[in-house]
This record gives structure tokens, C-alpha cells and sequence, in this order.
């Protein structure tokens, strides 16, 4: 089974729009509403049964049983006698609001993730339908529970042998955007090791480095535009909150902002198609670009999106039938990548010099090779790859190579060779 999201622009009336924006506002309150009920649980039971506490009183009964996801799903119909508004809203909505909230309490409770927080006034921006009985695309049209048709641009063809499963409406400034759930009844393999190798290293000097010496400079998209988003902030924080004006001058900053998250990601997708037409493996490090983005570079590594671009590269990999891989990034700045030897270098130093062998380039181009070195040890099979897996020289599927160094036959004869 096949599954992949298609995101189209969407262009609702006034009307539909009021109408999306109150169903948000409805989920975001019952969301509250049960997040409340959880809190209280546990607060409940922070004190012993004999006695209270300054700060937290025992509040419900001992055999009082913790809120689960079926019993507040299964307390909607009441809720709904008792407050009508509640009605008015797609009651598949609503639900799907209430296993999102149950969702983050499982991360919090078995990935320690953060406890669940209230959602402020505007910050619910979602709706999901979960299903459909038929499909909801009719020609330049999206049809959706409780409403009028709304028109949809259809870029790019939905293909005639797949099946909608669920529609995500999303709202991204003043634009709204309805995101497509789509399924194929097909296997696709994943991409074997095949072609020429390439070791992609990302950082803040230079957005990558290739190990073929392909140096990409950083865009720094946040960068480019930081007086026009400086004054737009600065409007906003003089405004009154919650008037026309300041919802006005809100919009404009958020503009900006999906302004520069467009820009960036269609670099992204750029880059990694170039990628993609320079070879047919790819090698990049595994970092955690996340607790990197904690240092005092934070705002240039969010600003860079390399948690992103890896993403997306892993994507377009799969879709052109290239192969990817992570691979290990402790040391790769001290190996040589021609003979091995451990250097030690400053940070300041951009040329790598080996005292061993000499070999000399930009030392993120070596940290690039260094990775393709070590992503193609990981793929190397004994009597395919070679004594030195240095290059994919003897994987199945493989022409020439564009490598420095070739791995060196085995010596003898091989089943292979014999036929």
C-alpha cells in the first residue's frame, strides 16, 4: 500500500471561511474542555487520600477512572444536548480533535514529550475528515460535510487509480490549503545501491558540500529579509491585541514568514533534485539538527532547515529511484579520506592538508568523501564490493565511476567470474 500527500490551494468564499473558522474554534474548545479533564485527574491526585495539600486538593473520587480516549469520544452526543454549538460541526471533526489531544498525551507519556498545553484563541488551524464515502474531488471542486463546494487548484492531476482517504484543511496566514491523503494499492521496493556515489555535507559556511567538490553557498532566506520583517514586528507589538488593526498587521508578519517557508523549501527541493542528477547514491551524516539548532548558531541552523532538506532529499531519493543513506558523522572532519590517517585540525582551518599523504582540498569537500567512504562500506557484500569499498566499482548495477580511487579486485576467482 502506497500512501502520499498531495497539498492543493484552496480558495473558500467569505461565508466558507467564517464558517471553517468557527468549526476550528469548536474543536479547539473541545480539546480544551478534555485536556482540562485529564489535568484535573491528575492533579486529583498529587495528595495522599487522608489529606490535602496547600497547592492541589483531592477534588474526585478515589475510584474515579482516568479519562481515556474512548470515554470522552463516547461523551460527544451528550456534550452536544448540552451545549448545541457543539452540533454544528462535523461530529467526525470533533472526534479526530479529541484523538489529537490523546495522541500528544501518549507521546508525553511513552517518548517524553512535553505535557499537552491549552490552544490559545487562532492557534487550532487545522480540521481533518477522516473519511469520505465518495470522492471528495469533483472537477475543480472540493466537497467537504455541512458545506457548499468549494473551488480547488489542481496543479498537478490526482491519478485515476487511487483512492482519497482523508482531506486536511490548513490554514497558513490568510491562505487556506486542503491537504490530500492518497492511496495506491501497490508495493514500490526501495531503491538498491546502484551507480555513482555522492557524500553530502551540510553546514552554516556553506549549505553542502558534495564529495565531487560541488560547494553550495547559504541562502540565509531569513536573513535576506530581516528589515522589512523587523518593521512589520515592530508595528505589530504597538497595536492594541484582539482590534482590526492589530489582526491586520498580524497577517502581514505571517505573510512574511509563509513568505520565506515557501522560499526555503523550494530551494530544498531544488537542491535535492541537483543531487539526484549527480549521482545515484547518496550519503549524508546523521546529526541531530535539533539539539544543534539549541546553540548560540540557533537561529542560523533553523534558519538553514537542514532537518528539512534531509527530508525532502530522502523523498525525491525514493521517487527517482536513487538510493540514500545515513550514515555515522563522528570524526569526519579528522579522517583523511584518501589514506585514512586521523588529523587534527582547528575549526578556523577551511583547506584539509594530510601530513600523511598530502591530499589536499576544502575540508568540507573531504568531510563529503569521508561520508561516501563510510556509506559505501556499509552497502559493500564480500566478492561485489572489493577489498577497499571506497567506490561502488563492483555493485550490482554499477557503470563507471567518477571516484578518485577504485577498489581493487579480489584476487582469484569468484563464482561470478567462473560463469
Amino acid at each position: 500500500m502506497l500512501t502520499m500527500n498531495y497539498r492543493y490551494r484552496i480558495y473558500p468564499s467569505a461565508v466558507q471561511q467564517a464558517t471553517l473558522f468557527e468549526w476550528m474554534e469548536t474543536c479547539r474548545k473541545a480539546y480544551n474542555y478534555a485536556l482540562r479533564e485529564i489535568k484535573d485527574w491528575c492533579h486529583s491526585r498529587k495528595c495522599r487520600i487522608d489529606r490535602c495539600s496547600i497547592e492541589q486538593e483531592y477534588i474526585l473520587p478515589a475510584d474515579w477512572k482516568f479519562p481515556s480516549e474512548v470515554q470522552q469520544l463516547n461523551a460527544l452526543p451528550q456534550a452536544k444536548q448540552a451545549f448545541p454549538r457543539l452540533g454544528e460541526a462535523p461530529s467526525q471533526v470533533l472526534q479526530q480533535a479529541i484523538k489529537q489531544l490523546h495522541k500528544a498525551w501518549e507521546g508525553f507519556q511513552g517518548r517524553g514529550f512535553g505535557f499537552p498545553r491549552f490552544k490559545k484563541y487562532g492557534q487550532f488551524k487545522s480540521l481533518l475528515f477522516p473519511q469520505f464515502k465518495d470522492n471528495p474531488i469533483t472537477a475543480a471542486y472540493l466537497k467537504l460535510p455541512k458545506m457548499e463546494l468549494i473551488p480547488i487548484n489542481l496543479h498537478r492531476p490526482i491519478p485515476d487509480d487511487c483512492v482519497v482517504k482523508q482531506v486536511r484543511i490548513l490554514k497558513k496566514a490568510d491562505r487556506w490549503y486542503a491537504l490530500l491523503n492518497i492511496q495506491w494499492d501497490v508495493n514500490v521496493p526501495d531503491p538498491l545501491p546502484h551507480g555513482h556515489p555522492i557524500g553530502v555535507d551540510v553546514g552554516l559556511a556553506k549549505f553542502l558540500a558534495t564529495s565531487d567538490g560541488v560547494l553550495v553557498k547559504p541562502p540565509k532566506f531569513f536573513k535576506q529579509m530581516p528589515s522589512k520583517l523587523k518593521l512589520l514586528q515592530r508595528r505589530l507589538s504597538r497595536k492594541q491585541k484582539r482590534s482590526r488593526n492589530y489582526e491586520k498587521q498580524r497577517l502581514k508578519v505571517a505573510r512574511m514568514h509563509h513568505t520565506i517557508e515557501n522560499t526555503r523549501k523550494d530551494f530544498h527541493f531544488k537542491q535535492a533534485h541537483a543531487l539526484c542528477d549527480a549521482g545515484d547514491m547518496v550519503f549524508m551524516e546523521d546529526l541531530d539538527f535539533r539539539v544543534m539548532a539549541k546553540g548560540f548558531l540557533g537561529k542560523q541552523m533553523l534558519d538553514g532547515g537542514f532537518g528539512q532538506f534531509r527530508s525532502i532529499l530522502q523523498y525525491v531519493c525514493w521517487k527517482r529511484d536513487k538510493f540514500f543513506r545515513v550514515v555515522d558523522a563522528r570524526g569526519t572532519s579528522r579522517i583523511c579520506p584518501e589514506c585514512g590517517a586521523m588529523v587534527k585540525k582547528e575549526l578556523s582551518k577551511r583547506m584539509y592538508r594530510c601530513p600523511e599523504c598530502g591530499y589536499t582540498t576544502d575540508r568540507d569537500v573531504a568531510i563529503g568523501q569521508v561520508l561516501r567512504n563510510r556509506g559505501l562500506a556499509l552497502i559493500s557484500t564480500p566478492g561485489l564490493g572489493g577489498i577497499e569499498s571506497v567506490c561502488a566499482v563492483g555493485l550490482p548495477r554499477i557503470g563507471a565511476t567518477q571516484s578518485r580511487s577504485e577498489a581493487k579486485p579480489r584476487k582469484g576467482t569468484t563464482r561470478k567470474s567462473q560463469e
